[in-house]
């Protein structure tokens, strides 16, 4: 198979498997979203903000998403953009580029400028390159610049039971 047409697939009929995919994995677990209280204290007020996740939490983070006008700083790179072609099937924007990477002021400013115009942002502060769970400075200056609060989530998953016990046998 060639590598044009490997492309391709991975952006054209891969996004919506992958989303239906995550839908059917939310629809058969009970997911709880932890810290979900602050972020709608916040959208409550009428106001947005940086909402950050740990880099390995990804899968879930879209249905925390109850306003409905985010955006997702997602990489650069050729993965980066089948991760923003699955996003637009939640409804959420992306922002191609890097907070804290020299040469990506253009990322910075349109962060900045969604920021003002009432989207939320997400961003995983430790970044696909790590290290794990380190919180890089970016993110805090981010804040610092917009004058944003920044929301930590993340969320939990367990079984759900589809079926009533003696109704099916």
């Amino acid at each position: 198979m060639s590598k044009q047409l490997k492309y391709f697939l991975l952006l054209h009929l891969l996004p919506p498997i992958i989303y239906a995919v995550i839908s059917f994995i939310r629809i058969t677990s009970r997911i709880s979203h932890v810290n979900k209280e602050a972020a709608h204290e916040i959208w409550d007020r009428g106001e947005n903000a940086i909402v950050c996740f740990w880099h390995g939490r990804l899968l879930m983070m879209p249905f925390a998403n109850k306003r409905g006008k985010g955006k997702v700083l997602i990489s650069r790179h050729r993965d980066g953009e089948f991760i923003a072609r699955v996003m637009k099937y939640f409804g959420l924007g992306s922002i191609r580029g890097s907070y804290r990477k020299e040469g990506n002021v253009s990322s910075l400013r349109e962060i900045i400028s969604d920021l003002k115009n009432g989207f939320d942002v997400a961003i995983t502060p430790d970044g696909p390159k790590g290290p794990r769970y380190v919180v890089k400075n970016g993110i805090i200056e981010l804040a610092r610049l917009t004058g944003k609060a920044i929301i930590p989530i993340t969320y939990s998953a367990s079984k759900k039971k589809l079926f009533i016990p003696g109704i099916i046998s």
